[in-house]
């Protein structure tokens, strides 16, 4: 028909699936994924009856009077956490609101375990909003179960309160560890002691991995007897044997009893892990010990083929393998960009023991902490333009193709970089430390993980002043004051800035006076003083004359402050220069961020329709750069103004991608 255009394009943001059939537009509801963060159990499972028995009978009294409690207590490597793996597994289909496991070990800072952490993650994976306010995740998560019967495992348990912290309102809950937790019997717990294999159970589980007619049945039950019973001892050793077909059962029972003249007994309630271990140590190629080192001196808990390469591991993917095969090292379920590995408690255990022999152990710490400190450098390059004090560092790592591959690396690594930050401020390492915390800034604040920024970031006030780079103590403390303002806790933001402006004097790069007249600017308008806030944003500017990424900046704050004082018309003559400096110089941060704030502008002067198209602008960057915690404050905007607009489907549209992002990936600011 002349006149008329035929277009398959559908307006607005659309997220999911959509179908068009003459005028009618459906919109599908993105499916919510149900979380099995629980690895599938090893072909060599055996035995445990009795304890598979007790779960399947808890499943029974779930949901009566609340969540049924199981609680699995026993040594290290006895099969706690390959018994509710291979139950999980099974049984799936039991728990349609999901599988959810935490090793508490990950999150347990000195005596205490980040709960609010946990529960992050938990959210997250249900699919539900997760609350700035940490101890809202807990009533949170109580109401997210609430209709859901999930499954919650908890590894390395300690206390009987963290179990009581993170209890699910129905479903079922399992905890392991090798503390008794008889408390928990208050609480309706059923508490179980998982012992060693006994000998037949034993015995099969060998001879599921050894070929037949290899090995008497005498040699089978020493060489049982030599591994204690212990599962993740026998499989040990029985990589070994498969790996070497020469090798008798004989010859290895005879070398597992010749270590124990030998070697000292470990001081610790586990036996004697040298006695068993060492020999799998002794058998392993030149590069896998090398990795061994390296886990036995790393004090995160993850290792990569890339971090194993820069700290001297020859052939380290072949060394991974090597390990893995050996069941001394386990692939870590998660969505990193990079295949990552964690070893199991014992293996760790007799890995520091080994390399607190060794004569370079010092040299290989240095080399992990240097490993983290250039490859975060590296990291928030990639992510943009911005003030640092420190110099580049890492350039002769891998680089990271977009600004989304740096950020999840930054992401995936955050357990390894926190625990990297306070193993060097332990060794001394002034100068490493606050250098890796200036360049955690975009992971802390663009996934919001503040705690860790201020338990970090203490550390670093003291190491830039022990360095004595009053630069460097202002960058610290600005940032620091920075997390207490997103926690709302602004009398510590206020005292952190006064204790940073005592520096100023002493500071070489004016800019930072500037960063300080920032989070001043921001604290005036969280109190409501518009006017103060412009003039202090107005201040920042100035001082970052000279610095286009801190220009812009400084630019998209003095606009967010002309509106919230009524003076809209005055903030868009502002975005407009800002946006020309973003593009001449591709600030692709700056150039997401600004859309966001002209929405605002727009609405604040009834202009809808355009306060529409630049919160779109907005999601798209953001959606592209994987900030989704500023992708989900204009989905917020655009929630608003389709209320105001009347667009149900734009409204219904925005709040489906809420839901999805508020918990599948992390806490935000609306």
């Amino acid at each position: 028909m002349d006149g008329f255009e035929v277009s398959n394009r559908v307006s607005g943001t659309v997220h999911g699936n959509v179908i068009q059939g003459g005028n009618v537009t459906v919109h599908l509801e993105p499916q919510r994924r149900i979380p099995h963060q629980v690895r599938p159990p090893r072909r060599t499972f055996v035995n445990r009856e009795r304890e598979l028995a007790a779960l399947t009978g808890a499943l029974g009294r779930a949901g009566r009077d609340g969540p049924a409690i199981v609680v699995f207590t026993g040594l290290a490597g006895v099969g706690k956490t390959e018994l509710v793996a291979k139950f999980a597994t099974e049984q799936a289909a039991q728990f349609p609101g999901g599988v959810l496991y935490a090793d508490l070990k990950a999150y347990r800072h000195g005596a205490a375990v980040d709960l609010a952490g946990v529960l992050e993650g938990f959210l997250r994976a249900l699919g539900v909003r997760v609350p700035d306010v940490e101890a809202e995740r807990f009533g949170e998560f109580r109401t997210a179960t609430a209709g859901q019967r999930c499954l919650v495992f908890l590894d390395n348990v300690e206390h009987a309160a963290e179990v009581r912290a993170l209890l699910p309102t129905s479903g079922l809950l399992v905890a392991a560890g090798r503390q008794r937790l008889d408390a928990l019997r208050m609480d309706g717990a059923e508490v179980l002691r998982l012992e060693r294999l006994d000998e037949t159970a034993a015995a099969a589980l060998v001879r599921g991995w050894l070929s037949a007619g290899r090995g008497t049945d005498g040699e089978v039950a020493a060489l049982v007897e030599r591994c204690a019973g212990l599962p993740l001892a026998l499989n040990a050793v029985g990589s070994q044997l498969l790996g070497r077909s020469r090798l008798s059962v004989g010859q290895v029972v005879a070398e597992l009893a010749d270590w124990d003249g030998k070697l000292a007994i470990l001081n610790n309630d586990e036996g004697n892990l040298r006695r068993t271990y060492d020999p799998v140590y002794e058998r392993l190629s030149a590069p896998a010990r090398a990795l061994y080192h390296l886990i036995g001196v790393h004090p995160g808990p993850f290792v990569s083929a890339e971090l194993a390469g820069a700290t001297g591991v020859e052939d380290a993917d072949e060394a991974l393998d090597e390990l893995s095969g050996a069941h001394l090292l386990d692939v870590v379920v998660d969505d990193g960009p990079e295949e990552r590995f964690q070893a199991h408690d014992v293996v760790r255990t007799h890995a520091h023991a080994r390399a607190r022999e060794l004569p370079g152990r010092a040299e290989l710490l240095a080399g992990i902490v240097a490993y983290f400190r250039g490859r975060a450098s590296v990291a928030d390059r990639a992510m943009g333009s911005r003030l640092r004090v420190q110099e580049p560092s890492g350039d002769d790592l891998p680089g990271f193709g977009s600004y989304a591959a740096a950020l999840e690396w930054f992401q995936a690594e955050r357990a390894d970089l926190r625990a990297v930050v306070e193993a060097a401020a332990g060794q001394g390492w002034h100068g490493e430390v606050w250098r890796l915390c200036e360049s955690l800034w975009p992971l802390y604040h663009g996934r919001k993980h503040y705690e860790d920024l201020i338990a970090t970031h203490r550390l670093g006030v003291e190491s830039a002043q022990w360095d004595n780079q009053p630069d460097a103590v202002v960058r610290m403390r600005n940032q620091l004051a920075r997390a207490y303002y997103e926690r709302r806790e602004f009398p510590l933001a206020a005292e952190q800035l006064a204790l940073a402006a005592e520096q100023v004097p002493l500071v070489t790069d004016r800019r930072l006076a500037g960063v300080l007249y920032e989070t001043d600017g921001l604290l005036c308008l969280a109190d409501g003083r518009t006017a103060r806030a412009v003039e202090r944003f107005t201040l920042a500017l100035e001082e970052k004359r000279g610095d286009g990424h801190g220009e812009i900046v400084q630019s998209y704050n003095v606009a967010q402050a002309l509106i919230a004082d009524g003076r809209a018309e005055e903030a868009l003559a502002v975005l407009d220069e800002a946006r020309a400096r973003a593009v001449d110089t591709e600030d692709t941060d700056m150039l997401m961020k600004l859309p966001l704030v002209r929405a605002r502008a727009h609405r604040a002067l009834g202009q809808f329709d355009l306060a529409v198209e630049h919160a779109d602008a907005c999601v798209r960057k953001a959606r592209e750069l994987k900030q989704f915690a500023k992708e989900a404050q204009a989905h917020t905007l655009l929630v608003e103004l389709a209320e105001e607009l009347g667009d149900a489907a734009l409204a219904e549209r925005s709040r489906a991608r809420l839901r999805e992002l508020q918990g599948r990936y992390w806490a935000f600011h609306p």
